[in-house]
């Protein structure tokens, strides 16, 4: 795949695009803490079979860069969503597929309850949806399992990911997954994206905005916030796939949400697979998602 850049309103977007010219544009979108190469499998899968795949660096991560110091360093899904349009109006693309796993499965479902005109079908890897956007503390077990989370809400862990990002980013790898899911190599190419000067800005405030007040916020996206707020279900058809043995994110916490998808939802979870199933399962993943395509 050729990296290329656009600029946006905000942003110097950079991102990978590949597969046929003339086919159907998807857009594949990483998580955190990861990196678009963690879509080489999948993505060279859906190229194949006659997909566009565009695979973009999201704020904060590897060539992505913002225009302007002045910008706030918001991380907020609605300022995710809002790149993805702003990257898809730069290239022409009016409508379009979306895969995302993690941030990016959040940036799928929060495209799909703004933008539904704009969204054929989201794929949703690791991540449940959640019902207008709102963040509720959850049980002690997930709680446990959000550690990073609490570890970033003080101004110390802050400080902490700040001196070594990468760091903190491979304790992540190491216990979301069952072991030897990855290589070095594998882990120093994503790590690259980690090294963005905007990458901690970016998580500090992704994070600490969920369960803290008076985080830095941009107005630009106050239109798009309130109406996230009163979006409870989504018409877009969509897939959900998580892994049995994800140790960051319980995979019971998309059970029985059906009902908020009355374009329709195929939830599927793969045994033996953690949080990064593009990763540690591209074939199946590949096969999951192309099924739910070409159903539409």
């Amino acid at each position: 795949m050729a990296l290329k850049t656009i600029s946006t309103e905000v942003l110097e977007i950079g991102f990978e695009d590949g597969g046929p010219e003339g086919g159907k544009p998807l857009f594949l979108l990483h998580g955190w803490p990861d990196a678009p190469c963690g879509w080489t499998k999948v993505a060279r899968g859906l190229q194949d079979a006659g997909w566009r795949t565009i695979v973009p660096y999201l704020r904060g991560s590897g060539a992505t860069r913002f225009r302007y110091e002045e910008t706030p360093r918001v991380g907020a899904g609605v300022a995710l969503a809002q790149d993805v349009i702003d990257l898809a109006d730069g290239l022409g693309i009016g409508r379009f597929a979306v895969v995302g796993h993690d941030w990016g499965a959040r940036v799928g479902y929060t495209l799909a309850a703004l933008f539904p005109g704009r969204i054929t079908t989201v794929a949703a890897l690791a991540l449940a949806y959640q019902p207008r956007g709102l963040f509720k503390v959850p049980s002690f077990e997930q709680s446990r399992r959000f550690w990073y989370q609490w570890f970033l809400s003080v101004d110390g862990g802050v400080e902490k990911v700040w001196e070594d990002p990468v760091g903190f980013a491979r304790v992540q790898w190491e216990t979301w997954s069952p072991a030897g899911w990855f290589g070095e190599a594998d882990f120093a190419e994503a790590a690259e994206s980690f090294r963005n000067p905007d990458w901690v800005a970016i998580t500090r405030n992704a994070y600490r905005s969920r369960w803290r007040e008076g985080e830095v916020w941009d107005a630009r996206y106050d239109d798009l916030q309130r109406r996230l707020a009163a979006v409870e279900t989504l018409s877009t058809p969509t897939l959900m796939i998580q892994g049995r043995s994800d140790f960051c994110d319980l995979p019971d916490g998309s059970e029985g949400q059906e009902r908020y998808f009355f374009g329709g939802c195929r939830r599927v979870v793969l045994e033996g697979v953690g949080h990064f199933p593009h990763r540690e399962a591209a074939d199946d993943v590949t096969e999951l998602v192309l099924e739910h395509l070409e159903m539409q």
